[in-house]
């Protein structure tokens, strides 16, 4: 078997209560906990807990804006958690969202394929413990150095989407990490990331055989998401310009109700995994088949113990 991981923590529990879950999920088949950030949790503490409570497991961020903390500070946090897990961690950074890293966070967000490149480019030296200084075009730093340089340093990931950000990470970054995509998605990825590279696929998982409801929250998650620039121009990429046009329009003019109810029952079940366990294992497994290296389940809510949803969706 190969990698098969799980979002990291999970909704509708207290992060404490998740201590025994994260505990068995080695047991259970698993071999990465991600985390992921945006008006949740952040992404390195609950890792720090899962680095302590499940010392087998790989860990990743997926991801962290590189616009929300400055450079050294965004050094520091993953050199601590590359110290906590040494030889298990896995940094994943992306440029995020103008509503992210503007609208909550107060910091521009400009050039982001510039930004996130000087990004790598400046942890890549931070994090083997180089003193740091100079002019990286985005950004400057004078002078830096981390006291507690990881051994060793850490992978560094790319969140990425179309051509340029994929070609980036396979040229210099340790993989690229990508969500909101079919299987057959996939293939049109591995084009622009070749074949060496490691490809971590976030997917969404409903856990339910009442398709109605999954299809339901599924439409209010893709009209949320999709209807973001860089999502829309990713779908639009992938081929989904013409399905996903009314959405488009309705959500232009303010009708989220027409927005949700434009987008076709085919797409929804094509970015949504749902059914019965075994269903939804067999979903997951086809992005492997299509050449996903590391699949990493973000279930969605529900009304049922998600505990119970992660236990059952082991592989």
């Amino acid at each position: 078997m190969g990698r098969w991981g799980i979002t990291f923590p999970l909704a509708g529990m207290p992060l404490p209560a998740q201590r025994e879950l994260a505990r068995s999920l080695p047991d259970l088949g698993y071999t990465d906990v991600w985390s992921a950030e945006s008006a949740g949790t952040d992404a390195f503490t609950p890792l720090a807990l899962v680095a302590e409570w499940a010392p087998r497991l790989r860990l990743g961020t997926a991801i962290v804006p590189v616009s929300t903390r400055g450079p050294g500070l965004l050094a520091m946090s993953a050199a601590t958690l590359a110290e906590a897990a040494p030889g298990r961690f896995v940094l994943g950074v992306g440029s995020s969202s103008p509503v992210i890293v503007s609208g909550w966070n107060a910091r521009e967000f400009t050039d982001p394929y510039r930004t996130v490149r000087d990004t790598l480019r400046f942890l890549r030296r931070a994090l083997a413990g180089e003193k740091v200084d100079g002019d990286f075009g985005s950004f400057s730093v004078a002078r830096f150095s981390l006291e507690r340089p990881p051994e060793p340093a850490p992978p560094i990931m790319l969140a990425a989407l179309r051509p340029g950000m994929l070609r980036l990470a396979a040229r210099e970054a340790d993989g690229a990490i990508t969500n909101w995509l079919a299987p057959h998605d996939v293939p049109k990825i591995r084009a622009e990331l070749g074949a060496e590279t490691e490809l971590v696929a976030r997917v969404f998982v409903c856990p339910t055989t009442d398709a109605a409801a999954a299809r339901g929250l599924g439409r209010r998650l893709i009209s949320s998401y999709l209807t973001v620039p860089v999502y829309a121009a990713f779908h639009d990429w992938l081929g989904r310009r013409d399905d996903l046009r009314a959405m488009h329009e309705a959500w232009a003019r303010g009708d989220r109700k027409a927005a949700n109810a434009a987008i076709p029952d085919h797409v929804v079940d094509d970015l949504i995994v749902h059914g019965g366990a075994e269903e939804c294992r067999q979903r997951v497994r086809e992005y492997v088949a299509r050449g996903v290296d590391t699949p990493v389940i973000t279930v969605l809510p529900t009304g049922a113990d998600p505990a119970a949803a992660v236990r059952a969706l082991a592989p």
